[in-house]
């Protein structure tokens, strides 16, 4: 059972130390009952406290990272039903799935495409998480085989697929210090699996398909056996069964503190549709509730990329928009004389004025503020873009050592500014952009 911030508060010191971060300790239990924070974060618990309070110091879902580099998955520890609550954490790992049944060659193209493929949003780079290598075959060298080839071709996390554990042994041999997560433990071979994922450090994969009870039932048995890092399959796999399971286990989990089923999940959205289009819809659907792991049977840019644009909006901290780097950008290839543009750090402003200014044909200079995140009306009535904040990144960012010139362009929205910040920057004329960005490229040919 979850405890109260009043029950936690008892194990704690009651020293008011604020190490923590917080001003009391009342004030830190009550955040780590919410599941905020860990318990782990008061410095002065003493061991017997820590182990009484084992079950606030865990989050309600397990945090499972699947990899060993800088390219693992980390799934799980989320701590809200819904979005707006407060966030969703981790985003669930995409990957491909890859048959031991299909020639080595074709597989080996279809892992270059996919590792050879990313794309940009706003100011960030996604790329496909990594590869689900299924044992279709039945042959374990087959499935060895392929499993190295993968790993020394495109080393990234892996999800290894086979019920066999002779053959997962010989997986795990080539593949082990990769960390994959090994699927999967059933009702038939959970003690053999449970022995290689301890053996290798690997986490685990648990199945079974007689329902959600039935799953809870066979984690406690796995965890019993000393594995902890554990991934569910509930086994719905088309669309009613797997919102149902999944929406239910996250609801059990949080809600109610079922440790068993206190672990994220792995999604097949492909084992439930009949067509590229589906998998992708399904998919779409357990991003958003509330896969851990998905694993996709086929890969296509035009797929891949609403998928990952889909995860990014509803992993975003819906409290702290997306943000660009303060800085000077330069547009094109901007010369001394080339003109000085201003706006804010909102991602979304930045690539709305940066897209115009290079399709415009005048390569400029864009002076990115600090303005928390905010657009640039939103910043300016909450005192966070105004001319002192101008003046000062014009200094903080030596603009005048880019260029030839004393002029500035601020947003059309900002027009009341221009008086303060011509007396804010001595020697420097302001100009009054459009309000639109789109109006740039007419402006600069008008007025630069």
């Amino acid at each position: 059972m979850s405890m109260t911030g009043v029950q936690i508060y008892k194990f704690l010191p009651k020293t008011n130390c604020k190490k923590c971060g917080f001003p009391t300790c009342l004030a830190f239990a009550m955040k780590v009952a919410q599941k905020s924070i860990a318990i782990t974060d008061c410095p002065d618990l003493s061991e017997e406290s820590t182990l009484a309070l084992e079950s606030a110091a865990r989050p309600p879902i397990q945090i499972v990272t699947v990899g060993a580099d800088e390219k693992k998955i980390e799934v799980g520890g989320e701590v809200v039903m819904f979005r707006h609550e407060k966030t969703f954490y981790h985003p669930p790992g995409l990957v491909i799935r890859l048959k031991d049944s299909t020639p080595l060659e074709e597989n080996l193209k279809q892992v270059e495409a996919v590792a050879s493929y990313q794309v940009e949003r706003v100011g960030m780079m996604f790329t496909v998480d990594g590869f689900a290598i299924e044992n279709d075959s039945g042959d374990a060298a087959a499935f060895a085989k392929l499993v190295a080839a993968v790993a020394e071709k495109a080393p990234s996390p892996l999800v290894l697929m086979s019920t066999k554990p002779d053959a997962m042994k010989t997986a795990l041999e080539k593949a082990g210090p990769l960390r994959p997560l090994i699927y999967a433990a059933t009702t038939d071979n959970w003690s053999d699996m449970t022995e290689l994922a301890k053996a290798h450090g690997c986490p685990l994969a648990v199945a079974a398909g007689d329902g959600l009870e039935g799953l809870a039932g066979l984690v406690e048995q796995v965890t019993g056996n000393g594995v902890e890092n554990i991934v569910l399959d509930p086994g719905g796999r088309d669309y009613l069964s797997s919102l149902t399971q999944l929406t239910q286990i996250r609801r059990l989990a949080l809600k109610e503190n079922f440790r068993p089923l206190g672990f994220p999940v792995i999604a097949f959205p492909g084992e439930g549709t009949d067509s590229n289009e589906e998998e992708s819809m399904l998919a779409g659907q357990q991003v958003a509730k509330y896969a851990g792991i998905i694993v996709l049977n086929h890969f296509s840019p035009s797929t891949m990329y609403p998928l990952l644009t889909l995860r990014l909006n509803i992993y975003t901290d819906p409290q702290k928009p997306i943000q660009m780097q303060p800085g000077l950008y330069p547009i094109g290839n901007p010369k001394e004389d080339s003109p000085v543009c201003v706006t804010t750090n909102f991602s979304l402003t930045y690539f709305a004025v940066a897209g115009e200014l290079e399709g415009s044909a005048f390569p400029s200079w864009l002076m990115v503020c600090d303005t928390e995140g905010l657009s640039v009306l939103t910043a300016w009535a909450a005192g966070k873009f105004d001319a002192e904040r101008i003046a000062k990144a014009t200094k903080e960012f030596n603009i005048a050592g880019s260029v030839n010139h004393h002029r500035v362009i601020i947003p059309g929205h900002l027009a009341v500014l221009r008086g303060e910040l011509e007396e804010e920057l001595s020697g420097w004329e302001v100009l009054v952009g459009p309000r639109d960005a789109v109006d740039l490229g007419a402006f600069l040919k008008k007025s630069w």
